[in-house]
């Protein structure tokens, strides 16, 4: 009886003190004047408490004649003495609010407090009327920055910002447009593209791993367009099923997407031995393929059309090497695709503005600071990546190397030695054992 007593009463604490923090957080968030529609979010991590709010953003730094929009935004509250991880997707954000038992690598390793933010012009980020003019890189780094200086008046320990991919790439935009926001930047397989179609990729692929595995997914290319004539019939099926369209005829569209497969393949390190060859029937060269690289990511109606938007005028691209398939296809016909196919009209004369590229270039050539970047080896997008800090002999800047790895590179699958080298680094910079 006085166990089951004493279990009643341990409960009732409990509850008394998670109510009482809540109570705090929200009436943290309260002292914000930007951020409104708080709502708490049930999540499995108990150690922490979670909510999703709105953050009302200028569509232009500075100018609110040019309108304002929501911005959502994650809390997840470990603790005010403990570190504050950033997450600047890139994308939209409904995978890890809507996810009960989403957790971030790095905050994780950190024990850390997240804010985590959805991209401007991203699903419930998108304002209305949806203006393109606005969505471009400086405009959306001021939005990383107006939210983590509102937090900082409450968390006063270390700040770090992380991101996969494009997040990864704002992460390591964001530090040269703010470089005293932060103490450390941690980007995952980001690129800094210099132009719409880089340039840097094609060469990059053509010497990935060893020839034979080059040479086995450049075979089955070859067989994709040797058997074009059957597959169309079951690519047009196949899309009319998923209710697809696109800007383009589906004969070009189905190029591009067999184009598209040697990058895809690469860029997910997907098995060798799983790639259909000449023995395969026409059913499995077919489901394979709309496996790897399902024409959807050539859709008019695609989820990520903001990014094409936003490739095509200052955060870049990559293209196509054709060459080896000119029995198939005119190179020519493939140049500038992005704007022919993802984009509507009102894009074609778009001019690539590459400030971007050079403020961040120069910033990591003409300082060192914090940062630890992971590129996967055989990633098509380390081609575009920073790796060539490694060679500057920097102190601080950090850049690790997954041997065969994807765009799925990370700290847990780095080396033994080299993941141990990033944690002592965070150790070090941010105070977190």
């Amino acid at each position: 009886m006085y166990k089951k007593l004493l279990f009643l009463v341990s409960l009732f604490a409990v509850a008394i003190i998670a109510n009482a923090q809540s109570d705090n957080i929200e009436a943290m968030l309260k002292k914000i004047e930007a951020v409104s529609g708080v709502e708490k979010l049930e999540k499995a991590d108990t150690t922490r408490s979670y909510y999703l709010m709105k953050f009302r953003q200028q569509l232009v730094p500075g100018d609110e004649s040019k309108g304002t929009f929501e911005q959502r935004v994650m809390l997840g509250h470990r603790g005010y003495d403990r570190p504050v991880v950033v997450v600047t997707e890139g994308y939209g954000a409904d995978y890890a609010f809507n996810n009960p038992r989403y957790m971030e690598e790095l905050t994780s390793i950190l024990d850390a407090n997240i804010i985590f933010v959805e991209y401007r012009y991203f699903s419930g980020s998108t304002p209305q009327p949806c203006n393109w003019e606005y969505l471009t890189v400086a405009n959306s780094m001021t939005d990383y920055h107006n939210i983590i200086t509102a937090f900082k008046k409450f968390y006063t320990k270390k700040w770090a910002t992380t991101g996969i991919s494009k997040g990864g790439s704002t992460s390591m935009f964001f530090r040269a447009y703010y470089p005293d926001d932060v103490d450390v930047t941690v980007p995952y397989v980001g690129p800094l593209s210099c132009a719409v179609e880089d340039g840097r990729h094609e060469s990059f692929l053509e010497r990935v791993s060893t020839k034979e595995k080059r040479d086995a997914v450049r075979n089955y290319q070859y067989l994709l367009f040797e058997r074009k004539e059957q597959l169309m019939p079951l690519f047009d099926a196949y899309c009319a099923e998923q209710g697809y369209t696109f800007r383009a005829p589906s004969s070009e569209i189905y190029d591009l997407c067999v184009l598209e497969y040697q990058f895809s393949f690469w860029q997910w390190g997907a098995p060798i031995d799983n790639i259909p060859t000449s023995e395969a029937s026409d059913d499995e060269v077919f489901a394979y393929f709309v496996k790897m690289c399902s024409p959807d990511y050539f859709s008019a109606t695609t989820k990520i059309g903001s990014f094409f938007v936003q490739a095509v005028k200052d955060f870049g691209y990559y293209g196509y090497n054709a060459d080896p398939f000119v029995k198939y296809i005119n190179p020519a016909d493939i140049e500038g695709y992005l704007k022919k196919v993802m984009l509507p009209a009102e894009f074609a004369d778009v001019v690539f503005d590459d400030t971007n590229h050079r403020k961040v270039t120069d910033f990591y050539t003409e300082n060192d600071p914090e940062a630890i970047f992971i590129y996967g080896e055989w990633d098509p997008w380390t081609a575009s990546g920073v790796t060539w800090l490694s060679e500057r002999g920097k102190e601080n800047v950090n850049v690790f190397i997954v041997p065969d790895g994807s765009h799925s590179a990370r700290i847990a699958n780095l080396p033994p030695a080299q993941r141990e080298k990033v944690l002592e680094l965070l150790d070090k910079w941010m105070d977190f054992r």
